[in-house]
C-alpha cells in the first residue's frame, strides 16, 4: 500500500504513553488533532504514530506538509498531492478528491495547520462527510473546531528524564559528551528552565560545541530570568522564544544574516539554491558555506537527503529579522528571479538528456516555484505569464494540474503584450484542459494560441498550437484531421529538432495508427524514436513506444508489443507522469494477454485501474485503444476464470504500486 511518510529521523526520545493514547485515538475518531506550543514536538509525535499505523497495515498513510503554504489557496492541491491523487477532472477539486476517497481506508496527516485553520476546517469537514474510511490526524497550535474532533494536547518532555536524555543524545552527536555528574546536574537544571520543550533543548544542544554546559547554563538562564521579569508570555512560549533568540545571538554575523535570508524559502532546498539566492554582500561563497555549516551544527537548519529546511518557529524568527534588515522585498525578488531563470533552463533542457532531471527538479522545488509565481503575479505580470507558461507543461505531466490551470488562468488575465511567452501560457493552459477532459475550452485556447503565435511570428508556438489541435482531433476520433494538421505545420517549420516539431511528429504517428496505416505508422514511429534516443529525450520517446506497442499488437507481434510497452512505462516512471503510466499499463496488459501471460496481464490491469482512479477518470486514451482493452481483458478473464482473475486483481491492488510496476517492467525494454 502506498505511504508517503517523510524520512524517519533517528533518536526519538520518550513519548510512549502519548503514542499509546494516539494508537487508541486513531482507531476510533475520524479526526484527531495534536495541539501544543511551537517546538513541543507535535510533528515528530505524529510521524511516529503514523509510522505505527503504516507498520500495522490495513490503511494507506499519507503525510501533507502544510508549513510551506502562505495561505489556504493551494491547500486542496497540496493534500491531493500527498494522497497521490493527480486530479485530471474539471469538477470542483474538493469534490473530486472526496469522490476518489469515498471507498478507501486511509490515514491523512495534516502537519502544521495553525496558519490555515479555516481552510483546513472546511476541507476536513467535507472530506470526512464524503469519505467514511478516512481518518485525519492534524497538528496545530489550536484545534480545528469540528464536531467530533478529539483534541490531544502534546506536553513537553519530562524535564528530569526524557528532556535530559534528548539533550545528552544531541550533544553526543556533536562530540560534546555530558557524562560527568556535574554536567548531568546542569543539564537537569537547564531542561527544567526550558520546560522540557524539544526544540529549545535541541537548540541548546547545538550550541554546546566549544562551550561547557555550565557556560551555556549561565548565559541562557540570565536571558530566561530577564524574559520572565518582563512577563513575556506563558513560560512555555517564553522558553521557546528566548532560546531561539539566544541561539540567534550566539550565531556569527554571517550566520545571522544567512538565517534571515533562508526564511525566504517555502520548501526544502539544496545547497546550490541556497548559494544562488542567499549569497551576496557579506555572504561570499566561502563565508556562506561556513555559515550554513554553522546553522546545521546549531540545529537551526536540518538536512535530509541533501536538502535544507528550517522548522516553522525558527523560520518565523528569521523572517522577522529579514524584515528588520529591510531585505524582505529584495530577497523575495531575488528568489523569484532565480526560479524564473531555472525554469528557463528547464525549458531549454527539455529536449535533451537532462529532461528527466528537470522533471524531478520541478517536483522537488514545487513549493518555491509556487512562491515565485505568487511574487510575480503580485509584482511583474510579464514574468508571471512567462513563468507559468514555462512551468505549465512540467506541472501537467507531474500531476499538478489544478495548480497549473489556476496559475495560468490568473496570469493570462494580467495586462501584457502578445508574444512568445503569452503563446506558451495559452498552449500550456490548453494542454491542462485537455488532460482534465475539457475539450471545448482546450479548443478555444488552441485557436487563440495559433492566432497569437502567427501574430508574433513564433515558429515553435505555431507547432505547439498544431500539436494541441491535433491532440484534440485524436481524442475526439478524428485521426485524419489530426494528421492533416500535423503535416501542414511540419511543412511550414524550418526544422524538426524543436519540442513543437517533435510533438507534431508524434501526432502524425498517432494519426497514422488511428487510420489503420500501420506500416507507415511503424516506420514514422521508429524514426522519431531514434531521434529521441539520440538526444536522450524521454517524454516523446515514451509515447512513441506506446504507439509502437499498439502497432505491434495490431500486427500480431505480442513479444515486441510487451517490450515497447515496458519501455514506455520506464520513460513515464522516470518523468513521474501518472496519466502516462495509466495509459501504458493498459497497453502492457493487452500485450501480455496476447503473449499468453494471463496472470501478469491481470496484475497490469489492476494497477492500471488504481492509477486511472488516482487521476479521477475512468480509462481514457485515443479511441482505437478501447476495443483492444475490452478484447484482451475478456481473454484474460476467460483464461483465468472469474474467481482467479478477481483474486489476482485484488492481490495486485493491495500491494505497493511501485513494487508491482517494478515486477511488471522486468527489463526496461528496448534501447
Amino acid at each position: 500500500m502506498l505511504s508517503n511518510l517523510p524520512e524517519m529521523p533517528a533518536g526519538f526520545v520518550g513519548r510512549e504513553s502519548e503514542l499509546d493514547r494516539l494508537d487508541e485515538a486513531l482507531r476510533e475518531p475520524r479526526l484527531v488533532t495534536l495541539t501544543g506550543v511551537g517546538g513541543v514536538g507535535k510533528s515528530r509525535l505524529a510521524l511516529e504514530a503514523a509510522d505505527r499505523v503504516r507498520e500495522a497495515g490495513g490503511r494507506v498513510v499519507a503525510w501533507a506538509d502544510l508549513w510551506p503554504l502562505p495561505d489556504d489557496r493551494l491547500l486542496t492541491a497540496t493534500v491531493a498531492d500527498a494522497l497521490d491523487f493527480s486530479d485530471h477532472t474539471a469538477i470542483e477539486p474538493v469534490e473530486a478528491l472526496g469522490r476518489w476517497l469515498r471507498d478507501q481506508e486511509r490515514l491523512l496527516v495534516l502537519d502544521s495547520c495553525e496558519h490555515v485553520t479555516r481552510g483546513c476546517r472546511d476541507l476536513v469537514d467535507r472530506l470526512l462527510r464524503s469519505s467514511p474510511g478516512l481518518t485525519v490526524l492534524a497538528t496545530s497550535r489550536e484545534p480545528l473546531g469540528l464536531t467530533g474532533e478529539r483534541v490531544i494536547e502534546v506536553e513537553p518532555l519530562p524535564a528530569e528524564t526524557d528532556a535530559v536524555r534528548l539533550l545528552r543524545d544531541r550533544a553526543a552527536a556533536l562530540g560534546a559528551g555530558l557524562d560527568a555528574p556535574a554536567d548531568l546536574l546542569a543539564a537537569g537544571r537547564l531542561c527544567r528552565w526550558l520546560q522540557g520543550i524539544p526544540l529549545a533543548v535541541e537548540l541548546v544542544a547545538g550550541n554546546l560545541a566549544g562551550r561547557s554546559i555550565e557556560e551555556v547554563e549561565k548565559a541562557l538562564l540570565s536571558r530566561l530570568d530577564l524574559a520572565a521579569d518582563r512577563g513575556a508570555g506563558p513560560p512555555r512560549h517564553r522558553a521557546v522564544r528566548t532560546t531561539v533568540g539566544w541561539s540567534h545571538e550566539l550565531c556569527t554575523p554571517t550566520e545571522r544574516l544567512l538565517w534571515a535570508r533562508l526564511s525566504v524559502f517555502r520548501g526544502s532546498v539544496d545547497a546550490e539554491t541556497v548559494r544562488a539566492v542567499c549569497g551576496g554582500g557579506p555572504l561570499t561563497p566561502p563565508l556562506l558555506a561556513a555559515a550554513l555549516r554553522g546553522l546545521e551544527r546549531r540545529s537551526v537548519v536540518s538536512v535530509r537527503g541533501g536538502r535544507h529546511r528550517m522548522l516553522d518557529t525558527v523560520r518565523e524568527y528569521g523572517r522577522m529579522w529579514l524584515d528588520e534588515l529591510g531585505e524582505s522585498a529584495e530577497m523575495s525578488g531575488r528568489h523569484a528571479r532565480y526560479f524564473l531563470e531555472q525554469a528557463r533552463r528547464a525549458d531549454a533542457g527539455w529536449l535533451g538528456p537532462d529532461q528527466t532531471r528537470w522533471y524531478r527538479w520541478a517536483e522537488d522545488a514545487h513549493p518555491d516555484l509556487c512562491a515565485a509565481v505568487d511574487h510575480c503575479l503580485a509584482t511583474r505580470s510579464d514574468a508571471a505569464v512567462e513563468l507559468t507558461g514555462l512551468l505549465g507543461f512540467f506541472w501537467s505531466c507531474c500531476g499538478h494540474l489544478p495548480e497549473a490551470a489556476s496559475y495560468l488562468e490568473e496570469a493570462l488575465t494580467l495586462p501584457g503584450a502578445p508574444g512568445p511567452a503569452r503563446v506558451r501560457a495559452l498552449w500550456a493552459l490548453g494542454v491542462a484542459h485537455v488532460l482534465r477532459g475539457d475539450i471545448r475550452a482546450a479548443g478555444d485556447l488552441a485557436a487563440a494560441c495559433g492566432r497569437e503565435a502567427e501574430q508574433a511570428a513564433d515558429a515553435d508556438g505555431l507547432l505547439r498550437s498544431a500539436y494541441l489541435v491535433g491532440l484534440i482531433h485524436l481524442l475526439t476520433g478524428r485521426p485524419m484531421a489530426a494528421g492533416h494538421t500535423a503535416e501542414v505545420s511540419l511543412a511550414r517549420a524550418p526544422g524538426t529538432a524543436t519540442p513543437g516539431a517533435m510533438m507534431c511528429r508524434l501526432v502524425r504517428v498517432f494519426a497514422l495508427t488511428g487510420q489503420g496505416f500501420l506500416d507507415l505508422a511503424r516506420e514514422e514511429a521508429e524514426s522519431l524514436r531514434a531521434d529521441c534516443v539520440a538526444v536522450g529525450e524521454w517524454w516523446t520517446r515514451a509515447y512513441t513506444d506506446y504507439q509502437l506497442a499498439l502497432v505491434a499488437l495490431f500486427q500480431d507481434r505480442p513479444r515486441q508489443a510487451v517490450a515497447y510497452a515496458r519501455s514506455m512505462l520506464d520513460g513515464k516512471r522516470r518523468i513521474g507522469d501518472g496519466f502516462g503510466l495509466a495509459l501504458g499499463l493498459d497497453v502492457l496488459a493487452a500485450a501480455l494477454a496476447a503473449e499468453g501471460s494471463a496472470e501478469p496481464a491481470a496484475e497490469a490491469y489492476a494497477l492500471g485501474e488504481t492509477l486511472w482512479s488516482s487521476v479521477g477518470h475512468p480509462q481514457r486514451g485515443t479511441p482505437e485503444l478501447g476495443p483492444v482493452r475490452v478484447h484482451y481483458e475478456s481473454t484474460v478473464r476467460s483464461v483465468l476464470g472469474d474467481e482467479e482473475y478477481e483474486s489476482v486483481m485484488l492481490r495486485s491492488m493491495v500491494r505497493e504500486p511501485d513494487e508491482v510496476l517494478a515486477e511488471l517492467l522486468g527489463s526496461t525494454g528496448r534501447e
